[in-house]
């Protein structure tokens, strides 16, 4: 049994890690944030404009990876990978607060209508990680570790 999951795993897709000099990992996130009092204000020009955003802060700024971004009329979704010494937090808020900043004021007058003070985006957000396996699959892996054969 020592010939395992992980172990079959990591033969079969190790090309598809990613390395740095410390660590191989996969890390996938997929982020959702919605607009303040989940008004429809996402229009397409404003979609667009996100994703230009996006683009650059997830990728030129903090070396991310957008796997697909796409949003509704009061959310967007962003799945990206990201290394290791990436603090989730501070990519988000990053992300929350120049977009908010840049599409408050290319837009002014379309949020006008919503909003009297400078507002974009809920303080709240969703971040789940994405993986290729199950939980269950990985709690059955830990618990088969240092059992005899």
């Amino acid at each position: 049994m020592k010939e395992d999951f992980l172990s079959r795993m990591l033969k079969e897709d190790i090309m598809n890690f990613d390395k740095n000099r410390h660590a191989v990992f996969k890390l996938q996130y997929h982020l959702i944030t919605v607009t303040k009092y989940r008004y429809k204000v996402i229009d397409e020009a404003i979609n667009l404009r996100l994703k230009t955003i996006a683009h650059d802060i997830f990728e030129n700024r903090w070396k991310c990876k957008i796997i697909e971004i796409e949003s509704e009329p009061d959310h967007i979704h962003i799945a990206f990978e990201s290394q290791p010494q990436v603090n989730l937090s501070r990519l988000i808020g990053n992300f929350k607060t120049v977009s908010s900043r840049l599409i408050r004021k290319e837009f002014k007058d379309t949020l006008m209508k919503y909003y009297q003070k400078p507002l974009f985006w809920s303080p709240s957000y969703c971040i789940l990680s994405v993986g290729g396996v199950t939980i269950d699959v990985i709690k059955r892996y830990i618990g088969d570790q240092n059992k005899p054969e």
